[in-house]
């Protein structure tokens, strides 16, 4: 995985704040909440937090909780803290590989739609279970595999139809590119963690329009970096081909968007 696959900068995080927050993380979010609720933790810790879609669905479900939320990117970070308000979380650029926390700090860790991102996943499940407290939880999701994503599927095949000898690989190599349970069990396994439920969970949100999916997942994510190396002038016209391809297989008017993702809970 390169550098470019992890860099959320520039334009991107008001972006994927505004159009794919809605359409891809806030479902979840809220869903995540619930499960860590049950677990009535007192100090989070919350890994690739983006903009903070979990961070202030945690802080509604756990107003006593501390939390700290962290991101390898600082745009993210700063765009989400001006989405809450008040001191209730502590923000903190850090990378998931290599945390700088104490051991045993947290009750919980919680990462969504991150560890696909991570080079190393068995270092930072291990850094997980270093933070944790004897018996605290990860709690993580990451998206099950395109197929099983069929908006995200129509974008990726689209933008590859663009630049059908040197298609962009982003979405299967990074979003979509850990979905297997067994290797999400060994890499888990091998870091340390002995007890693993791992639930797939289906989700709908409404997408508003082709025109804004399109401008969400080829504007607000490292897809962007891809489609720009190889035309710096392409943007507009590979997000104009992306939406006409949504439109054609969902309508030009708001469609529902099917997600299907796998929820993880690894014991300390």
């Amino acid at each position: 995985m390169s550098t470019a696959d992890v860099t959320f900068a520039g334009s991107i995080p008001a972006i994927y704040e505004q159009y794919l927050v809605p359409l891809l993380f806030a479902p979840y979010a809220q869903d995540m909440a619930e499960r860590v609720r049950s677990d009535a933790p007192r100090r989070i810790l919350e890994t690739a937090a983006g903009t903070g879609a979990v961070t202030r669905a945690l802080a509604a479900a756990l107003p006593e909780a501390e939390i700290v939320a962290t991101d390898l990117n600082q745009a993210m970070l700063d765009r989400a803290a001006s989405t809450i308000s008040g001191g209730r979380v502590r923000w903190q650029q850090a990378d998931a590989q290599s945390l700088p926390f104490d051991d045993g700090t947290f009750d919980a860790l919680v990462c969504q739609f991150g560890a696909m991102f991570f080079p190393d996943k068995i270092a930072a499940f291990r850094e997980a279970l270093r933070v944790l407290k004897s018996g605290g939880r990860l709690r993580f999701s990451v998206w099950n595999n395109l197929a099983a994503n069929p908006m995200s599927e129509v974008v990726h095949d689209a933008v590859g139809d663009v630049f059908p000898d040197d298609p962009p690989r982003f979405f299967e190599r990074a979003p979509f590119g850990y979905f297997n349970s067994e290797r999400i069990r060994d890499d888990l396994r091998n870091a340390g963690f002995g007890t693993i439920e791992i639930e797939t969970v289906e989700k709908v949100s409404q997408a508003p329009s082709p025109r804004e999916v399109a401008i969400g997942l080829c504007q607000g994510t490292p897809l962007r970096g891809e489609i720009e190396a190889r035309g710096a002038d392409l943007l507009v016209e590979v997000t104009d081909r992306v939406a006409a391809a949504l439109a054609e297989h969902f309508g030009s008017s708001a469609f529902e968007n099917r997600m299907s993702a796998h929820v993880v809970l690894a014991r300390a």
